[in-house]
């Protein structure tokens, strides 16, 4: 079992080769670079000193880094000097087959009997590599995705003889990388992101090949939807030769169909490769491509993409390749898209899926395209959600909706923590599990006081724009959707105390505006900053501030999108107290615990439904509740508590009722 890697060598100096190789010497690890050819190696070790050199002139980076970090790296041509002590050698030769058995052919029989070997393969199944080792155990597939210094993902492969231990290893020595990596349990081609974009790959193939639109129409149709770049000039980009070898790859090894591209083949021996020969699709000039103008097409739907990479995924769930969280991280880091097709899935209906695919299946008449068995069996909502976890026994600290709410009890005080990434962005999962922890306390007589707070040091910066949502019907739901669960903390029969640090911005601001009570940092930025993207204010914030502030007030901050201090809130009314970030915890825990001692629970919770109904209603009828409020609190053990403690000079014990 290694606990640290020594030394990497990494075989190849190619673009992923080399970048591979800066990003472990970033990582503090030495590393040598093998290759048989002179002139690669200096090409690979100048597209280092290229890329350190942007990094310095970004601020990325200091000169002194730049010369630890080449410091740190071989280069040679020996690879007797380069598999020296290393404890993981990873190949990085181009994709071909046989290539690269004859280069761990070479690797295992000079490579210590302990080094693990790794390769950067993209498509081809681990087994297949392995069948030239004496010891398949030790190989793991590793792809980083081009480029390497850039790109956060690392699929780490299992082939059908990997040891456990070698996986592992693999998986740890890329997080070490600093990379987020994924486990993919089962040896399939193209793995999880190549395999999930595989099918729309031949469909978008397919679609110019039987002449249904032209390539600039379906491009423009997809930067349309809000996609980086259309298919084609994806296609030109990564090599037209790339994607038709993964095509004839994937017709061998998964399904005939995936080679009835035609077209693609045509442009291979034309020699219309893309970028790299300067035509493909499209005229290359410096790097970019000459796209005509053109009208977004209509012979594409954005459903059509979806379905289709939903399709693969379950698909890859069925067959035990990867869970359903890491194929949606895997795809979202892998594509540089911001929702993936397990998030879009959960947005969707089983029936809009299947008949979606049912329908590209009678156009094109491939296999392919058919409804994954999970699909046809109505159980697509079942699959995405993976194995059921075991429950817990309780305690005091536990979670909500997959940790994406940690709630923490102390005495009669609950503390509700968002933990959704570094700045707490707001989600239908995290609405949901607020929703279930206020419903779970909502009758809890030994909870009095609600804290809601962020789990690290920030409150919340808002609602998390990326994700899916379908249709303007479904986005008018799930502005309603945060609405009412907002409301209910204003409506529940406890204190409710935001605590907030860092940001609180757009929904998050919204969050706490629906508290009975904010306490800040005097830092923390506060705001309604929607104007200035397009949106506006939609869970509840356009008409709780101005109840707060007044309308005047109200709408230039919206209006403006003016982000403003804790401190500045305070001046404005909306926040009440102020504390060091240092302290802010302590104190407001502090704060809720004296007001869980101190405050009557039943006067607090009819107070709060006086103030917050009152002002939706005439004077008039708001005076008649708070009489009828004061004649119920009357007969309360509460109301006799607090004047006998009062008369006899002592602390209440207050029970609720």
């Amino acid at each position: 079992m290694r606990l640290e890697t020594r030394k990497a060598t990494v075989v190849g100096s190619g673009i992923m080769g080399s970048g591979i190789a800066q990003v472990i010497a970033q990582a503090g690890i030495p590393v040598s670079v093998y290759d048989s050819f002179p002139e690669a190696l200096q090409k690979g070790e100048s597209s280092i000193r290229n890329s350190l050199a942007r990094m310095l002139k970004s601020g990325k980076i200091k000169e002194e880094d730049v010369n630890s970090i080449m410091g740190r790296i071989n280069f040679t041509g020996s690879l007797d000097e380069a598999l020296k002590d290393s404890d993981i050698a990873i190949e990085a030769v181009p994709e071909i087959l046989d290539l690269k058995k004859d280069v761990f052919s070479k690797i295992e029989k000079t490579a210590s009997p302990t080094c693990i070997l790794a390769t950067n393969t993209s498509n081809i199944r681990i087994t297949e590599i392995a069948e030239s080792l004496k010891n398949p155990e030790r190989l793991v597939g590793m792809h980083f995705f081009n480029p390497p210094v850039l790109m956060k993902l690392i699929e780490v492969i299992k082939g059908e003889k990997t040891a456990e231990s070698a996986f592992q290893y693999v998986y740890d020595f890329s997080r070490k990388l600093g990379k987020t990596a994924i486990k993919v349990n089962r040896d399939t081609a193209g793995f999880v992101v190549n395999r999930i974009s595989a099918p729309e790959s031949l469909f978008f193939a397919l679609i110019v090949d039987r002449k249904m639109d032209r390539p600039e129409a379906v491009d423009a149709f997809a930067k349309s939807q809000g996609l980086p770049m259309g298919p084609y000039e994806l296609m030109d980009y990564v090599g037209v030769d790339t994607v038709y070898h993964s095509l004839e790859y994937y017709a061998r090894e998964i399904d005939p169909d995936y080679g009835k591209a035609k077209l693609i083949e045509n442009m291979i021996n034309e020699k219309k490769l893309g970028l790299k020969t300067g035509h493909g699709f499209y005229q290359w000039e410096n790097g970019k491509a000459k796209i005509p103008k053109a009208e977004p097409s209509t012979a594409v739907e954005i459903l059509d993409i979806f379905a289709l990479e939903i399709n693969e995924a379950v698909r890859l769930i069925e067959d035990n390749v990867a869970d359903p969280a890491d194929i949606e991280k895997g795809f979202c880091l892998g594509m540089n898209r911001p929702f993936g097709p397990i998030s879009v899935a959960e947005n969707l209906t089983n029936r809009e899926v299947k008949e979606r695919l049912e329908q590209i299946h009678s156009r094109f008449g491939i296999n392919v395209f058919k409804p994954a068995k999970s699909i046809e069996e109505g159980k697509l909502k079942e699959v995405i959600k993976g194995k059921p976890k075991q429950k817990q026994a309780p305690s005091r600290e536990t979670s909500s909706e997959d940790n994406l709410l940690n709630i923490v009890r102390e005495g009669h005080v609950v503390r509700f923590e968002l933990n959704n990434g570094k700045n707490n962005l707001l989600n239908s999962k995290v609405l949901d599990a607020l929703k279930n922890a206020v419903e779970e306390i909502w009758n809890d007589r030994g909870i009095r006081v609600v804290v809601v707070a962020g789990s690290g040091n920030v409150f919340s910066a808002g609602a998390e724009l990326t994700q899916y949502i379908p249709d303007a019907f479904d986005f008018m739901e799930h502005s309603r959707k945060g609405e009412r669960i907002f409301r209910l903390l204003s409506e529940m029969p406890k204190i409710v105390i935001a605590e907030m640090r860092k940001y609180a911005l757009g929904g998050g601001f919204e969050l706490s505006l629906n508290c009975d009570i904010r306490i800040s940092t005097p830092e923390c930025l506060v705001g309604f900053p929607e104007v200035t993207l397009g949106l506006l204010p939609g869970w509840s914030g356009s008409q709780r501030l101005s109840k707060l502030v007044g309308m005047s007030r109200a709408t230039a901050l919206i209006l403006t999108g003016e982000k403003f201090t804790g401190s500045k809130a305070f001046e404005y009314g909306i926040v009440y107290r102020t504390y060091d970030d240092s302290q802010i915890k302590e104190k407001t825990m502090e704060f809720a615990a004296e007001l869980a001692r101190t405050v009557s629970p039943v006067a607090a919770a009819l107070s709060k439904r006086l103030i917050n109904k009152g002002s939706e209603v005439p004077m008039d009828v708001g005076l008649e509740m708070e009489s009828i409020a004061m004649g119920t609190i009357y007969t309360s053990h509460d109301f006799m508590e607090g004047i006998s403690a009062f008369v006899q000079k002592r602390s209440p014990e207050y029970k609720f009722n």
